[in-house]
């Protein structure tokens, strides 16, 4: 899936293939938590270009298409994106917030689907990863969760920066997104096992941009997300 609009992330979120691939995805993620809900959702890749802005701005509209309270936080603070998807300001958020200990529910800005927030990445620091290791991230995120039934954060690929690493161990659990055809196994296995070394709950993979042509891929995806087994092989 290419990089995606707000108008057409409505379009995706209403009709079939893709639509029924985020909803199972939702639907994957709620019975994989019963006992502890993954609140804060943690979304990366091994790698750039791999689609983890696209899911998780998708997964935000299917979240919140079910009557619940969403909040997309942009942490990519060297490339961020998530605002021209939802064609918002991108000069106040994240690293306002971060900067002068601000509540996020106030700085967050509303999008075209009802119930779906977004905190966008504010300017461009000059340490990102000091910002994202910070005492004052893990309070951002713990005030944000206060207002919201789930929190997805968009973070840089693994493999590129320690961003990702550092907020895995913020969050409630981690999906890491792969590109069909594209993501080499022995990158994808580097960044699981990066996130292994610091214990991160993964999960699980998804498997993005698959020829659906071919059925078969799109129910060993569902089966390969469901059993939760985060092996790139």
């Amino acid at each position: 899936m290419a990089d995606q609009t707000a108008t057409e992330l409505l379009t995706t979120a209403s009709k079939s293939p893709f639509a029924e691939a985020f909803r199972t995805l939702r639907t994957n993620i709620n019975y994989a938590s019963l006992d502890e809900p993954y609140q804060i959702i943690l979304v990366t890749s091994a790698g750039p270009g791999e689609g983890k802005t696209t899911v998780t701005s998708n997964l935000g509209v299917v979240m919140a298409q079910v009557n619940k309270k969403v909040l997309i936080i942009d942490c990519d603070l060297r490339r961020p994106s998530m605002h021209k998807v939802f064609g918002l300001n991108s000069s106040v958020g994240v690293t306002q917030a971060l900067i002068n200990d601000a509540d996020p529910k106030v700085l967050a800005q509303k999008t075209q689907i009802p119930g779906l927030y977004v905190l966008t990445s504010g300017p461009i620091p000059p340490n990102p990863a000091e910002l994202m290791g910070s005492q004052r991230m893990q309070a951002l995120l713990s005030r944000a969760v206060e207002g919201y039934d789930f929190v997805l954060v968009d973070s840089p690929p693994v493999n590129m920066v320690t961003d990702a690493v550092l907020l895995s161990s913020m969050v409630s659990g981690v999906l890491m997104v792969v590109q069909s055809g594209d993501t080499r196994i022995d990158h994808a296995k580097e960044a699981l096992n990066k996130l292994n070394k610091v214990d991160a709950k993964m999960v699980g993979v998804i498997l993005n941009d698959v020829d659906t042509s071919a059925g078969n891929y799109y129910y060993y995806n569902y089966y390969y997300y469901s059993n939760n087994k985060p092996d790139a092989s």
